[in-house]
């Protein structure tokens, strides 16, 4: 398999902590570069199936790339279309889809192939038995655990509830703000903190999350420009400084609304199929939630 892509967590967080050190190397590659599609590892669900994990690395600081899917964005066999992203943020996108496969799965495997700046890279998904994961592995990666690892409600921790209220599927003229409210409840674990910075670097040595629930809308699929009112909150892994990142330091979770209802407006500059996701994020787990929008001329 030779210049395949096989994303191990350990390799991909070494990446990670020497990237944000390098202060050229975020200059000179805020546009332009590849993506590479990225298997995270399997969990076990309760009915003997198992959900194949996926995310990817955008190796671009600021540029948005959308692949249709297709030739250059498939997953195999059984595809080219199993619920995969067709734009991609920057940066690391951790966990951020899952395709469920039977029980007798067995040594198959699942073949994500991504061609971006005219160069394919793949993620091979397996059931090998060092791709395991669980609640524990994904809120580790996240960093939730804090740089020692001590926080000891994370066994007991559950992702937050989310639902997108009003109809899942809908249509609205390009330039017209489309509403949206979200309705998500967390059970407080983890207790909320913020990234600090060490004084002695002028980055993070961390790839940590500040805990607390929040929730962002983003573009999901979809090929042109959406604004959101008020702006979200990132989802990708912007560790650089002064952002609105839950991976900036000194970052801190916002109050969530009292009422539990997040309302925000997404205006779309040109017309479209477009997929809006809601991810509600308690800096562990995550629960996510779609709406498909028919953008009209």
């Amino acid at each position: 398999m030779n210049g395949t892509v096989r994303f191990g967590i350990v390799v991909v967080a070494v990446a990670l902590l020497a990237a944000p050190s390098i202060g050229l190397a975020q200059e000179l590659y805020a546009t332009g570069q590849t993506i590479a599609p990225a298997y995270e590892g399997w969990e076990r669900n309760d009915d003997g199936s198992f959900n194949l994990v996926f995310g990817y690395m955008n190796r671009n600081w600021e540029e948005e790339i959308d692949v249709p899917i297709g030739p250059d964005n498939s997953i195999e066999p059984g595809g080219p279309d199993q619920g995969q992203p067709s734009r991609f943020h920057p940066r690391r996108n951790r966990f951020v889809f899952r395709i469920r496969v039977p029980a007798d799965f067995g040594d198959r495997e699942l073949v994500w192939t991504l061609t971006t700046q005219g160069q394919t890279e793949r993620a091979y998904a397996t059931l090998k038995r060092d791709y395991f994961i669980d609640d524990l592995v994904i809120q580790a990666n996240y960093g939730a655990g804090g740089a020692a690892g001590s926080t000891p409600e994370l066994p007991d921790n559950q992702p937050p509830t989310l639902e997108i209220e009003g109809e899942r599927e809908r249509t609205v003229p390009a330039g017209e703000p489309l509403s949206l409210v979200a309705l998500s409840t967390d059970d407080g674990k983890p207790r909320a903190r913020s990234i600090t910075s060490n004084p002695r670097y002028p980055r993070p040595i961390t790839t940590d999350t500040a805990t607390g629930h929040r929730l962002s809308w983003f573009v999901y699929r979809g090929a042109g420009p959406v604004t959101f009112d008020p702006p979200q909150i990132k989802v990708w892994e912007d560790t650089r400084d002064n952002v609105d990142s839950p991976w900036s330091p000194g970052w801190k979770t916002p109050e969530p609304p009292e009422d539990g209802r997040w309302v925000a407006e997404a205006t779309f500059a040109e017309p479209g199929d477009y997929v809006l996701r809601a991810i509600a994020h308690d800096g562990g787990l995550a629960t996510i939630a779609d709406l498909t929008v028919t953008v009209t001329p």
